[in-house]
This record gives C-alpha cells, structure tokens and sequence, in this order.
C-alpha cells in the first residue's frame, strides 16, 4: 500500500476546476491516500456543487478537442463516500449519499476517500491549506500531505513518482514540488521550481515557456532549486512538525518561499522530482482578465516582499523597497493607475497595508 498521503486541495470560487482535478486524482497508481477539500468560503455555491458531484448527481464535461481528457474522462464511479465538515474545530454536518437508505442521517467516518471541509471564512492561500494540514495533524495517520492547486490536472503516476522521490531522497529534502506543465500547452513548462533573487526579493519560475523534450529533463537532472513552486508540495510530516504549517500573514504568495526558508534553518532542503508531472491553469483562480482581481492578486505579490523581509532577511530591506519602487515605476509607465496607487500606499505603510485600505 506505502505510506499514509493525505492531498489537499484548497477550492475558492472554482469548483469546475476543483472537479476536473479531484478526477484526475481518483486515478492515481498510488491508493494509499484521502483527499480533504478545503472550500474557502466560496460565494458560488462551490460546496454544494463538490458534494453533488461525488453524489453522482452530475458530471464533468470535458470537450473532446482537449489534449489532457483521458487524465479526467470517463468519469470515476460514484458516489464517492465523502465526509462533511465545517467550521476551524471540523464540526461534522451531514452528506447526502446516493442510494443510501438513510439519506441526511450518515454518521461521518474517518475513512472516507473524500473529506470537505467548509471554512466559515476565506482564510487565503495560507489558512485554507493550513485548515486541511491542521485535520490530517488531528489524525496522525499518514507520512506525507501533498498540496495540491485544484487548478490542476495530474497523470496517474504523478503521485506515486512523488512519493517514491521522497523516499529516495530522504526526510531531509523536503518539501518536494513537482514538473508544473501548461494545461492549454501541456508540451511547454511553467515551472520547474524556483530561484529566488535575495537581492530584489522576488522568485522566478525555472525554465518557464521552454519545450518539454528529453534534453530539458537531462537538464533538469542537474539544477538546484530555491523553493517548488506551491501548486504541487510534498510535505513529510516531520517536516510539518519541526518547521510548523504555512504562514498565514501572507494570506497568498511567498507562502513556500516562507516555509523553505524556515526548513533551511532546521537542516532541510527543497527539491523537485522530475518524474512527477502535473499540468497547471495558469493563474485559473485568480482571473487575468478580471481587473479587479487582478489588481488584487499585484498587490499582495507586492506587499509580502516587505513582510517576506522583515520576517527572514531583515538586512535586505532597503532593497525590497528598491524593488518595490521599481514596480511602482513599471506600473505609471503601463498606465496601470490603481496598480500603481496601491504600490505608493505599500510604501508608505509597509506590510502593514491592507488590501481594502489599498483597494
């Protein structure tokens, strides 16, 4: 069976994605595992959907002109037995099941494939992943917790190549991340990890745009990297324990670079297993087109550069400033008006700005 998995897969306002993901889970080689999905306060009904679709109430549409659908199509057999949480204390409410002969009154178990977790508040990137850890923390029966974007399509031997990463190389290389593939381009790379540029604080993904071919991989085979990029993190638990869970104060971005940064000072270090792939919605929960959002999504990558210093490199703060003064620059010259108000207010407040007195 190997050891214990529990995948997390945090959803916020995408239960498309989040199905079409849980999909290509259930078809993982390796069975030892359960899934907990952490809806994050979702305002279009994403908890209900989830629960519906492992009811067997409906079904996935996948077009046949998309290249990854037989990673997700046929659909698995349902219902998936599933329990029903809510709350940050995991109060157990009721699921329907199909085809039970007491619909509404099955008492939740420990066993189920599929754990969902409603969080009475959006917790962020950071907090939603923490309430699923925090669950699995609570059982105590597993070796690793994968965390997974459930903007993400994953192959069948994703998993299983992962673990066995793991196992090769040791409690010490931890967390371990994943081959990121474009889903609209899956023969391209959106990321093979991460350097970080101490000096500008900022990361930067690993071979992004470049074709996936043997060659790359040889290259791969050679590289170190500075942190996985946080679609795809292979916790063990000892790292959990030691290091501790993701920092909330983010609430989205830097979260991994945090947390690797933070293994480095116990003696671990990140690594990525090249035979371990996924294909990844680019930007899929935070919309692009979406000004707003996306307006969002610019400032927090911007404001955790200061708290991201304070909290590990103090030194470096002058160039985070640096940095960030830039960015304000780049947005004036793209015209990027409330982009660029937003970066005046983070430096005039620091990390302490918050997004609605930015907004």
């Amino acid at each position: 069976m190997g050891k214990k998995v529990y995948i997390i897969v945090l959803n916020y306002n995408g239960w498309k994605d989040t199905i079409e993901c849980l999909e290509s889970i259930f078809r993982q080689n390796y069975r030892n595992y359960q899934v907990i999905v952490v809806d994050n306060n979702s305002k279009d009904n994403s908890y209900e959907y989830i629960k519906r679709w492992a009811n067997g109430e409906f079904e996935l549409f996948v077009p046949d002109t998309n290249p990854l659908k037989s990673l997700v199509y046929p659909p698995i057999k349902k219902p998936i037995p599933i329990e029903c949480l809510t709350g940050k204390k995991f109060e157990k409410t009721q699921c329907l099941i199909k085809n039970s002969l007491n619909i509404g009154e099955i008492e939740p178990t420990t066993s189920e494939p599929l754990i969902l977790i409603q969080s009475t508040e959006n917790l962020g990137y950071a907090g939603g992943n923490n309430l699923g850890i925090k669950y699995a923390l609570s059982k105590n029966d597993f070796e690793y917790i994968w965390v997974l974007n459930n903007d993400t399509v994953v192959k069948e031997d994703t998993l299983e190549n992962l673990i066995k990463c793991a196992e090769e190389k040791g409690e010490k290389v931890n967390p371990l991340g994943s081959i990121l593939l474009y889903y609209d381009n899956p023969n391209f790379i959106q990321a093979a990890g991460g350097k970080f540029n101490s000096f500008f604080i900022v990361g930067k993904h690993l071979f992004s745009n470049e074709q996936y071919t043997n060659k790359l991989i040889n290259k791969l085979k050679k590289i170190k990297i500075d942190y996985p990029v946080g679609a795809s993190l292979l916790f063990h638990k000892k790292f959990l324990k030691e290091v501790g869970l993701l920092d909330e104060d983010y609430f989205i971005y830097y979260e991994e670079i945090d947390i690797v940064s933070r293994g480095k000072e116990k003696g671990y270090q990140p690594d990525i297993c090249i035979e371990s792939i996924l294909y990844h919605k680019e930007s899929s929960t935070i919309e692009k087109v979406n000004e707003s959002i996306s307006t969002f999504s610019d400032f927090y990558a911007v404001r955790n550069r200061i708290l991201f210093t304070k909290k590990r490199a103090k030194n470096k703060l002058i160039f985070a400033y640096l940095s960030i003064f830039f960015s304000l620059l780049n947005r004036i010259k793209r015209k990027e008006f409330k982009k660029a108000k937003n970066i005046l207010k983070i430096l005039l407040q620091g990390e302490k700005c918050s997004f609605k007195d930015s907004g």
